[in-house]
């Protein structure tokens, strides 16, 4: 009788095979990522043509935020972990993140430090914590994790997919203002959401204050909890001058280093000895996912300003069409989830380890498809559409065969009470890819005339068709600086994911 009133009970708590809490989830994620795909699809394009900034200037802010933005979770997870829990990190990120959204919506300099600034802080109290509640609503071992930790990126995918069309249709037809007042209004139906989830008390006892006395306890005359909030306003202008002064950001690259390689040695320490050899598997992941996201993240710059200058654009605007990638993820993302658990079933599901080696060769794949249309430019160095979508479509499934398994992974491998914290370094590496991807995207304003060709040279000439020996015009030369950097990078990341896979046996070995 007892067996019967359980089974009952974990049916009821289920939907199509996965706890309920995972779709109240899925909804939250699918409003904030609106907000953040909205705002990002808009601000290479804002910077380069309302504030007129140059595009080395404009790329060195955007990587400045695109990686703050994926440091802070680093330390939202711990601040979850050890002080405020789940749903308190989430609630005060989202709220945070929404009045970052609205001060942009006032075209001011000063509104728009600002406002970057609060969104960073709100991402790392709300991106790390919600992806860890996910990890909590499955048991140890569950074999539905990679396939729920994949319906949860589909939600990620659909906000990213129709917020560039949405936002960029209003910042285009009524104002800049209105487009990102529309992603404030994104995040606050995410934080809808997720206030729904808790009330109908689908999240059980999960996510909540670890330790009350902890919460409680008083610094300067104030809880500890409470001043957790006070201090997230306080650290708003570090951020700002921070942005302001991106082109001293690699000092801050060294320090974040640093201080995860002291705190991994720390815990390396004091862990067994399987968790040692799983957490050399974090390390490694979050290095690969690193070069993946330095190449993957010209998405939302240097591909951006690449669709509005050298691409023959047909029915969507340049900022429209930072909604390919995340609607291809919305097309693929559920046949996914179904195929790594048909491919469980039948014992051949490849390794974590080999599917990373797959993402980083599809990744290089697609980039490679970007500059290769060089050879299909017309008088105007303007490429195909066609090969925008190819590209895109194939660094997608790259995409997919890395991210969410990546994501997954983290809380699998992780030490006990430390989840929060190794999903955080995971987003790191976000972190360090968007500085590096900065990096990348300013070689594609650094484009000189020469009589003589390297090797390299007649490799990129090779595939894009374009040489920089001469240039029919300016627009060529700008048209060559893309390509070529596409190609080569491509490339690159091509020879990289063959490396994986073919060390992936000892990967795997460090999992087990």
């Amino acid at each position: 009788m007892e067996t019967t009133i359980l089974v009952e009970k974990e049916t009821s708590n289920t939907y199509l095979g996965h706890p309920k809490g995972l779709f109240y989830l899925f909804f939250a994620e699918l409003w904030e990522r609106f907000s953040f795909y909205g705002m990002k699809a808009l601000l290479m394009l804002y910077m380069t043509q309302k504030l007129i900034f140059s595009d080395h200037n404009a790329f060195g802010v955007f990587a400045a935020y695109m990686s703050l933005v994926y440091v802070t979770p680093l330390f939202g997870g711990m601040i979850a972990d050890k002080i405020i829990g789940y749903r308190k990190a989430i609630m005060l990120g989202g709220v945070l993140m929404a009045i970052g959204h609205f001060l942009l919506s006032f075209e001011t300099p000063i509104f728009f430090y600002a406002s970057l600034a609060i969104i960073i802080v709100g991402n790392g109290f709300f991106k790390p914590n919600i992806s860890s509640f996910v990890g909590l609503l499955y048991p140890v071992g569950d074999k539905r994790r990679d396939s729920g930790f994949t319906i949860f990126y589909l939600g990620v995918n659909v906000g990213g997919a129709i917020a560039p069309l949405i936002c960029s249709w209003l910042a285009i037809s009524y104002g800049w203002h209105y487009g990102f007042a529309m992603a404030g209004i994104g995040m606050l139906f995410g934080l809808f959401m997720f206030y729904r989830g808790m009330k109908v008390g689908v999240f059980g006892e999960k996510g909540k204050i670890p330790k009350k006395e902890v919460y409680n306890q008083k610094r300067f005359g104030i809880k500890q909890g409470k001043l957790i909030n006070i201090l997230s306003f306080l650290v708003v202008p570090i951020f700002a001058v921070l942005i302001v002064f991106h082109q001293y950001e690699h000092y801050l690259v060294g320090i974040v280093f640093l201080l995860i390689a002291t705190i991994l040695f720390f815990i390396y320490r004091k862990v067994s000895k399987e968790e040692k050899r799983r957490l050399l598997a974090v390390v490694y992941f979050v290095l690969l996912g690193s070069l993946f996201w330095a190449i993957f993240e010209q998405a939302g710059s240097s591909v951006t300003l690449f669709a509005s200058r050298n691409v023959n654009l047909i029915g969507i605007n340049a900022a429209q069409t930072n909604s390919i990638n995340s609607g291809f993820i919305m097309l693929l993302a559920i046949p996914f989830s179904w195929l790594w658990t048909y491919l469980d079933r039948k014992k051949i599901n490849p390794n974590a380890a080999v599917k990373f080696g797959i993402g980083m060769f599809l990744l290089g794949l697609g980039f490679l498809i970007f500059g290769i249309s060089g050879h299909f430019s017309d008088a105007f160095a303007r490429t195909p559409m066609i090969f925008l979508f190819i590209g895109y479509f194939v660094l997608t499934v790259g995409e997919l065969f890395l991210s969410p398994i990546g994501l997954s992974k983290m809380e699998a491998l992780s030490p006990a009470k430390m989840v929060a914290f190794i999903i955080g370094i995971w987003y790191s590496a976000s972190f360090f890819g968007h500085f590096f991807a900065g990096k990348i995207a300013q070689l594609t304003t650094k484009v000189e005339t020469s009589s003589e060709s390297s090797w390299l040279d007649s490799i990129v000439h090779f595939f894009t068709g374009i040489s920089n020996e001469n240039f029919l015009n300016e627009n060529f030369q700008q048209l060559y600086g893309y390509v070529s950097t596409f190609a080569s990078f491509g490339l690159l990341s091509i020879v990289i994911g063959i490396v994986a896979i073919l060390i992936s046996p000892w990967i795997k070995k460090l999992m087990v």
